[in-house]
């Protein structure tokens, strides 16, 4: 079974080691939820690391490089203008931030967040969203580009090419193993400019594409043509091909999880992950997260049908062409915003919310680990959604701290 480190407390005098020791007994008594699930200063095994945010941050992202490295983007606003930066994880430390793009139009949102994919060669995508009328939800998604050798960025294209003036975003990037990309995202081009009920409008979709690295667009395709209206989609490689995971709208409201694969030169139909059959008459703003390694896919996802939440995780052994029962991690306050990395070929290190506490455990199809608060946070979107990436033989943890306006991040250390 897979352990937690301590916090590395230094040298410490004796005095403050005692008194750490004490108050750290007490919290874990004070805070533990049910279970195993315990509270210990920021959380037990998480190394806080100094943030290279400043004040006015929000909507982080890790992204684990196909170089090998870990990234941190983010955005900071200032009046109307917002600017997307990042840093790379250099030997445990964050490096000086670098701005990606900024402007004064863009559609800042706490769940649809910027994110940024690295290539084996070192090429960076990233990507933002730009209005592109009045309406609330008309915006588009903006792509930029910058090479290894380079430290400009490239000029901003849109993803997509329908232009219409509707919602699209909440985008996922995969590098391949070829250097191109794999991009999923949500398309508003059938519902006429609506959102969430569309209001007589189509429904959603969901579409993918690849892109080269200079980005140009090599294929893309329509995978679902009926869709929840605002969820995150989620994608990764396998062992055989692409799948993408992402939160389904039947005729009746029936929004499960449902996930489409790619493998000789053609997508699957739509297959429903497992069947919660929560019906529900608007978007509950909570995607799945998925995560491969070789020809293993884990899956985490949030659903509250029959009024009771759930964060639950299943996992396959062949490239999601099959997928075992799932297994429920939460306690019962369960709130979602769910993230999986894979730590090894089995074992999944997976975290979500249960109320204002950000909890994580480890889980392979077999068994789960105690389950740890790893630092505490808010039920408010101001929030968002914690982070994770896995770098060396640690997980690295962001999230955004409501109280101070600013994006904290640390190492989960596995042992």
């Amino acid at each position: 079974m897979y352990k937690l480190h301590p916090i590395n407390l230094g040298i410490l005098p004796l005095l403050v080691l005692l008194f750490f020791l004490v108050s750290c007994t007490t919290e874990k008594k004070e805070n533990k939820l049910s279970g195993n699930i315990l509270l210990c200063g920021f959380g037990v095994g998480l190394s806080l690391i100094d943030s290279p945010t400043s004040a006015n941050t929000e909507e982080p992202f890790l992204c684990s490089g196909q170089d090998g490295n870990v990234y941190l983007s983010w955005i900071e606003k200032q009046a109307s203008l917002a600017t997307l930066k990042y840093a790379k994880l250099i030997e445990g430390k964050w490096s000086a931030p670098t701005t990606i793009a900024e402007g004064n139009r863009w559609f800042v949102n706490w769940a649809d967040h910027p994110v940024l994919a690295v290539n084996k060669t070192g090429v960076m995508m990233a990507h933002y969203l730009e209005m592109s009328d009045t309406g609330t939800y008309t915006y588009d998604i903006k792509i930029v580009i910058k090479k290894a050798a380079s430290n400009q960025w490239s000029e901003p294209f849109t993803l997509h090419d329908d232009g219409v003036k509707a919602e699209h975003g909440f985008v996922s990037m995969s590098p391949l193993e070829n250097g191109n990309f794999f991009l999923t995202w949500l398309d508003g081009r059938n519902t006429s400019g609506a959102h969430h009920d569309h209001h007589g409008g189509g429904a959603m979709t969901i579409r993918g594409a690849i892109l080269n690295s200079e980005g140009r667009k090599l294929e893309e395709w329509a995978l679902d043509q009926r869709v929840c209206d605002c969820c995150q989609t989620t994608n990764g490689v396998t062992a055989d091909g692409l799948i993408a995971v992402y939160r389904d709208r039947s005729d009746e409201e029936v929004r499960d999880m449902s996930y489409v694969m790619y493998a000789n030169n053609k997508w699957s139909e739509p297959k429903i992950l497992f069947a919660d059959n929560w019906k529900i008459n608007g978007c509950p703003v909570n995607g799945p997260s998925v995560s491969t390694s070789g020809t293993e896919v884990v899956v985490g996802w949030f659903s509250a049908a029959e009024n009771e939440p759930k964060v639950q995780v299943i996992f396959s052994q062949n490239n999601g062409e099959s997928f075992g029962t799932p297994i429920r991690l939460d306690q019962g306050k369960a709130i979602g915003r769910v993230k999986t990395t894979f730590i090894n070929s089995d074992m999944a290190f997976v975290s979500w919310m249960e109320g204002n506490q950000i909890v994580g455990a480890m889980v392979n199809q077999n068994e789960i680990s105690e389950r740890y608060v790893l630092a505490n946070s808010s039920v408010q979107r101001s929030s968002g959604f914690p982070q994770l990436a896995k770098w060396n033989d640690q997980v690295v943890l962001a999230w955004t701290d409501p109280e101070l306006n600013q994006i904290k991040t640390g190492f989960i250390n596995i042992k």
